[in-house]
């Protein structure tokens, strides 16, 4: 005779297996993963960037501090870092810490909503609803502007809702950035305009990816844009991807390389778009599920004409 518990033993066994492993081992299976980026003009030498986002620091994460610190040996001509860099107010030295050497390096940032305020617990079901975009930015605050002095005093530009430039390996690079869309802190009319054809590259920079912000962007004309926020969808489903995104983008651009633009947005073109899948989590619901912890090589090289 079959066992009358014998099924839901046997499911109540597999969840609990599920999550220890999306909290005891993906959540710290840190990646370096490596893209090549069509973006450059023709017969120009590769550029290496490092993408770092959601870095979520705890006091005494220090497999995650050591990780980020090695980074440094893949020599990235440049750091662009899309926020989210705390989930706790005592982490900003830590963050400062395992970020020493690539804090030498040409960078790069913005900020998100994680790096202005605590962490707090939330309905977990709220994220799998659609995103209105009305939600409560209230609560205590982090102390992100040491942080933030401490990143500008080591030479990075601060993108917030700023249009910058900066030479890295001999070549001039223009930046247009906004503070975090997410709490409604992008102010695009500030810095839009039409990409400088004269820079050798320019490239856009936000922390969470809202449509409104990208198509603005790929219609002045940047041919690149970097963002974070979404996790990657931070639990995923094998071989169907992201459930949500926690903002207005599409599940299938929740991690990776792709072509954003073009008539499906009513634009006359389109931009490589490069979302991370991050490197942390919120301290409260600290577990990953088919979408490993990631930092990112972005390669650049010469699109073909």
């Amino acid at each position: 005779m079959r066992p009358r518990y014998a099924v839901p033993l046997g499911i109540v066994a597999t969840g609990a297996a599920g999550l220890a492993y999306a909290a005891g081992y993906e959540v710290r299976s840190f990646r370096l993963r490596r893209v090549e980026v069509p973006v450059l003009k023709p017969g120009e030498r590769p550029l290496r960037i490092l993408h770092l986002s959601d870095i979520h620091m705890i006091p005494g994460q220090r497999k995650k501090q050591r990780w980020l610190h090695s980074l440094d040996i893949y020599a990235p001509d440049l750091v662009i870092n899309t926020g989210d860099n705390l989930s706790h107010p005592d982490a900003v030295p830590e963050v400062l810490d395992a970020l020493g050497p690539l804090l030498k390096r040409p960078g790069a940032f913005v900020f998100g909503s994680n790096d202005y305020y605590q962490s707090t617990p939330k309905n977990p079901v709220k994220y799998l609803l659609p995103d209105t975009g009305e939600r409560s930015i209230h609560g205590p605050m982090n102390p992100w502007e040491d942080m933030r002095d401490a990143f500008r005093d080591a030479g990075w530009l601060d993108l917030t809702n700023t249009r910058d430039r900066l030479k890295v390996d001999g070549r001039e690079i223009e930046f247009v950035g906004v503070d975090d869309p997410h709490i409604r802190r992008d102010r695009y009319h500030l810095v839009a305009g039409k990409a400088d054809p004269a820079a050798d590259l320019a490239i856009g920079v936000l922390h969470a990816p809202y449509t409104h912000v990208l198509d603005r962007m790929v219609a002045d004309g940047f041919p690149l844009i970097i963002a974070g926020h979404t996790h990657g969808g931070q639990l995923c489903v094998p071989f169907y991807g992201a459930l949500v995104t926690n903002c207005d983008l599409d599940r299938k651009r929740a991690r990776g390389l792709s072509r954003y633009g073009g008539p499906e947005r009513g634009l006359d073109h389109e931009a490589w778009l490069h979302v991370s899948a991050g490197i942390g989590t919120s301290r409260f619901a600290p577990v990953r599920f088919a979408c490993p912890p990631e930092a990112v090589l972005l390669t650049l090289v010469p699109r073909d004409s």
